[in-house]
This record gives C-alpha cells, sequence and structure tokens, in this order.
C-alpha cells in the first residue's frame, strides 16, 4: 500500500473531521496544516507537525501529495487552482466554489490538466444509500415516480446565531441551498441514476437582521452571545428553501432545507417512489433503509455486509449490528479517492469530483434564479 502525505487548508469544524477521518485509513500522514489563526497551536492541538498561516508557502515547502481545502467558499478557487498548477491533487468542501463562474474555472482547468481532483460529497458514503442507489439502478424500483425529501438543522433558529455562512462575500448568494441542498440534491441525482433538468425555488429569510458576535465562533459551538458581544447586521441569504424539481425521465420531486427547524440537529431524508418500490433514509436511523411494497409487507434492511448489495458493502468498515455514521463516511469518501489515486482510475461516480462539484453549482445557480424570479428555471 503505498504511503501519502497530505496537508490540509482551514481549521474550522470540518477540518477536524478530515485530519481525523485520514489517520483512520492507515496510509496516509497529516504533515502540515495552514490556517490564519494561530497556526502553531492548532498544529500542536491536532499532533499536525507543523503549522502554517499561508498556505502557499505550506505546499511550496510540503510538496504533498494530496490537499484538503477546508475553508469558506471564497477561497476554494484560488487554493484549488495553486494546487492543481503543481500537480497536486485535491478534495475540496462543498460547496465547491463561491461562485459558478469560479466553478467553471476549476472544471475547465481539472479536464484539461487530468490532475486528480475530488469533492467531498461525504453523504454518498452512508451504506444504507448505496443500497438505495444499487436497488434504483438496478430496476428493483422500477421506473422512479417521485423524489421527495428534506435537510433539516436548527443551529441558526435564532437571531444571535451567527455564521461566516451569512456573508455573500464568503459563501456566495445562496446560504442554506448552497450549503446542505448541495448535498440532498447530489444525494437524490446519485442515488436515482436521474438528471434533474428544471427547478422551482421558494426561498424565505426569517432572520433579515442577525446579531454577528465581536468575536470569532465556531460553527455548532452553540456558544450563547449577550447583546454587548454582538452587532446587529443586514441578512440576504436565505434560511429556508423549498425546491421542486423535473428530472430527465419525467420524475417529479421536492425538497425542503433550513437551518431553523428546532430539534432538528442534521437530519436527511431522501424517498423514492418507483412504479415497483419505493425506499426511504433517514439521517437519524443511518443503518436502516425502509422498503415499501403495494403487494407484501414493508421491510426495513439493516446495515450488515453479509445482506447488502456488493455497492453498499464498499461503505462499510464493521459487522452488522455495529453502528457506522457520519465520521465514517468522510473515511469511506477518503479511502475510495486515495485509492482511485494508487490505482490511477477514475471515480466512475463513486466519490464526487470537481465535475460533480460544477454541477451541483449550475443546479445551485437554477435554483437561486428561480428563487429570485419566481418561475421555472431550466438546466
Amino acid at each position: 500500500m503505498k504511503q501519502y502525505r497530505a496537508c490540509v487548508i482551514g481549521m474550522g469544524y470540518i477540518g477536524g473531521v478530515h485530519i481525523e477521518a485520514l489517520r483512520r485509513l492507515g496510509n496516509v500522514t497529516v504533515t502540515a496544516l495552514a490556517t490564519t489563526t494561530n497556526p502553531t497551536e492548532k498544529a500542536a492541538a491536532y499532533h499536525v507537525p507543523r503549522g502554517y498561516s499561508d498556505y502557499r508557502e505550506m505546499i511550496d515547502l510540503e510538496q504533498p501529495d494530496v490537499v484538503h481545502i477546508c475553508t469558506p467558499n471564497d477561497s476554494h478557487c484560488e487554493m484549488a487552482l495553486y494546487a492543481m498548477e503543481r500537480g497536486i491533487a485535491v478534495m475540496l468542501e462543498k460547496p465547491m466554489t463561491r461562485t459558478l463562474s469560479e466553478a467553471r474555472q476549476l472544471g475547465e482547468y481539472a479536464e484539461a490538466h487530468r490532475v486528480p481532483n475530488a469533492v467531498n460529497f461525504n453523504c454518498r458514503w452512508y451504506p444504507q444509500v448505496l443500497q438505495a442507489k444499487s436497488m434504483a439502478q438496478s430496476g428493483e424500483l422500477g421506473d422512479i415516480f417521485a423524489v421527495q425529501g428534506s435537510y433539516l438543522q436548527d443551529w441558526m433558529l435564532l437571531d444571535t446565531d451567527y455564521n461566516w455562512r451569512a456573508e455573500p462575500a464568503l459563501s456566495g448568494e445562496s446560504r442554506v441551498f448552497a450549503d446542505i441542498g448541495s448535498h440532498w440534491i447530489d444525494l437524490a441525482e446519485t442515488v436515482t441514476g436521474l438528471r434533474v433538468t428544471e427547478v422551482m425555488a421558494d426561498f424565505a429569510t426569517f432572520h433579515p437582521v442577525r446579531k454577528k458576535p465581536l468575536k470569532p465562533i465556531a460553527t455548532f459551538s452553540g456558544v450563547t452571545l449577550r447583546p454587548e458581544d454582538c452587532e446587529e447586521v443586514p441578512v440576504s441569504t436565505e434560511d429556508y428553501c423549498t425546491v421542486l424539481y423535473h428530472f430527465n425521465n419525467g420524475a417529479h420531486g421536492v425538497c425542503t432545507v433550513t437551518q431553523m427547524m428546532a430539534g432538528r440537529k442534521n437530519q436527511i431524508l431522501l424517498s423514492i417512489g418507483g412504479s415497483k418500490r419505493s425506499v426511504s433514509w433517514n439521517s437519524d436511523d443511518s443503518n436502516e433503509l425502509w422498503i415499501g411494497r403495494r403487494d407484501s409487507f414493508n421491510q426495513k434492511a439493516a446495515k450488515d455486509p453479509a445482506l447488502l448489495s456488493p455497492l453498499a458493502r464498499t461503505a462499510i468498515g464493521y459487522p452488522g449490528g455495529h453502528v457506522e455514521g457520519y465520521p465514517d463516511t468522510f473515511k469511506q469518501n477518503f479511502k475510495a479517492f486515495y485509492t482511485a489515486l494508487e490505482t490511477g482510475t477514475a471515480s466512475n461516480g463513486t466519490f464526487a469530483t470537481i465535475a460533480d462539484g460544477l454541477r451541483e453549482m449550475e443546479i445551485g445557480q437554477a435554483v437561486l434564479t428561480s428563487a429570485k424570479e419566481r418561475r421555472w428555471v431550466e438546466l
């Protein structure tokens, strides 16, 4: 097994998740990290040999095999290009870029220069999601008629909740759909094998003014601030989004995403209705897949490699009855990417690539246009 050297840029919440998952692979060493705030202290805290304040210096001195980019969206394009121009593979967090034009720039460069790349749509790697995918694409569900679901969180419920994602200069014009709706539509297209052809979106901003902390607060920290700790700032990005979809086989779909649903910490629902069967997956019960039938008993398929499809088994690391969850999706996604690096093979629809990230950015732009203009928008 080849040994790889990786560097991580950005040490917010998700940067730490990347480091932990990479160490679980066994053949990847995180040699350095880059962050603009206290890089030496962050490196020590994560037991990484070196910390840099300048990602360029880190890349040039460390010369890693792969760079993991875990910063806000506005810097993804320049960082990925800097690495790829030096022949270094990249793993990008989603949404891939801040704007569609940046996404196209990355897509064109990646296609022209064939530098290995990936985008971290980790939700593809729940075993029961892959079981649903194998059932949909083998014909077990029959003709797919309907795709529905939601992605619900509550960490932006209060007007005192604030994050860089609320600032278009950092995250882009869309917040909720770009941040978590992108995961849902990537799942819908990947599992069904269908493609969205047009969208109709409804946005709402329930807190047009939020109280921005006067000091940095980590994502999902749950810190409650006092009035004197904040300043009021206007918010233009959406707190809520519902999208109607039409797919290329004639199927219809609908999804609601929001970060203001009290009590829902991080719930994804995906239901697919076909002419033979339906399936439904709930991330709160991620190790089970509900299977619906018209002419027989319904069923729940448990996460057990002895019972599931060969495709689902590729994302299972433990025997049946041993729960796997969110951190394991990162491990399995990175495992697939680093295996592809070693074998010199392409993704073949397993891990997401820059091309997939561009696809989600195109859908996101259509959703944003639809919400603004209150009409169906074709892709």
